[in-house]
């Protein structure tokens, strides 16, 4: 089997580029179009992301490679002309916070290594409706092929970054509370966490955990199975756990899950009035987070409890993609 950046003729007379795919199988891209590059790590960096691992797997999923009659954009091969060369521009529709525009870059140079890109705007800049974010100007089959991956990953990382400061502004508004942090939370879709949670950052918010490895977090399911509240966080601290978040749903909770030695309580669907009181209780022995019934109308209120944090699953569960488009004119 050919692979890396060998060359084969095709049934069809086009000339054939193979670049490896996922799990080493071949990626078949009709020329001109060059191999699915390795894009420049440098100018975007996540820990524990590969951006070309992402970069790669997502184009060969659009691709089809592996599928049979894959491996091609079948559009793009049989419209447009093999010299064919295109310039066009990513434009916000709405006003929107940006996110995700060096890994749109990542996209285009991955099958145009020698495109021309500008970027306009910054990763969290805040841009009113009508803005162009980025120019861009190739290969036509190749931009063409790399389009809906590029702008899916812009719209998606907008749409959360634009909800988070909208959460942000609710929080910190005249009847919240400016000192407040706003957290995400581990509601990501499954292999984006680490560029939703980069989204969520450049919308304002701060990064809760990242995953399971990270942080204790004892919920009611653990508390079940524990017995009660100062049980669970107990076992947790003689188990070496350096950083225990422990929720609780009731007042009568928080002093035996202080007591065993959390450092951290996540109060629960509680209403402003009970996390007053819970925050009076804890009286800043440990950082206390307001979670869960947590919405637009309601985040200033509890944030006027006097919590240190709000958690908000919604900001990576549900945000709505942004409105951004890319037109393109033969050049």
């Amino acid at each position: 089997m050919l692979c890396g950046g060998a060359s084969a003729p095709s049934s069809s007379g086009l000339f054939l580029r193979l670049a490896a795919g996922p799990c080493g199988r071949t990626l078949v891209l009709a020329e001109p179009a060059a191999p699915i590059m390795v894009p420049d790590m440098t100018t975007f960096t996540l820990p524990g992301f590969d951006l070309a691992k992402f970069v790669r797997e997502t184009l060969a999923e659009d691709l089809g490679e592996g599928l049979p009659g894959g491996g091609r954009d079948v559009t793009s091969q049989s419209v447009i002309p093999v010299e064919a060369r295109f310039s066009g521009v990513m434009d916000s529709r709405d006003a929107i916070v940006v996110a995700g525009l060096p890994l749109a870059k990542a996209f285009f140079r991955a099958l145009d290594p020698d495109c021309a890109i500008e970027t306009l705007v910054h990763d969290g800049d805040k841009v009113a409706a009508g803005t162009d974010l980025m120019r861009i100007a190739g290969r036509a089959r190749a931009l063409l092929t790399a389009e809906r991956s590029a702008l899916n990953i812009v719209q998606h990382l907008s749409g959360i970054a634009t909800l988070t400061q909208a959460f942000v502004t609710a929080m910190r508004g005249p009847d919240g509370n400016p000192a407040c942090t706003l957290l995400d939370t581990r509601k990501t879709i499954p292999g984006l966490r680490h560029l939703e949670k980069y989204a969520t950052r450049m919308g304002g918010a701060q990064n809760h955990r990242m995953g399971l490895w990270d942080a204790a977090m004892i919920k009611d399911n653990h508390v079940a199975v524990a017995g009660s509240v100062g049980e669970a966080v107990a076992r947790a601290a003689q188990a070496g756990v350096t950083r225990i978040i422990c929720e609780v749903d009731r007042l009568d909770q928080i002093e035996p899950a202080l007591a065993a030695g959390a450092h951290h309580l996540l109060l629960d669907n509680m209403d402003p009035e009970t996390l007053h009181a819970a925050v009076a209780l804890v009286a800043g022995r440990v950082p206390t987070e307001a979670s869960g019934g947590v919405n637009l109308d309601t985040i200033a209120a509890k944030a006027a409890s006097g919590v240190d944090y709000i958690s908000v699953g919604r900001l990576t569960q549900s945000a709505p993609a942004a409105d951004i488009g890319l037109d393109f004119t033969p050049l």
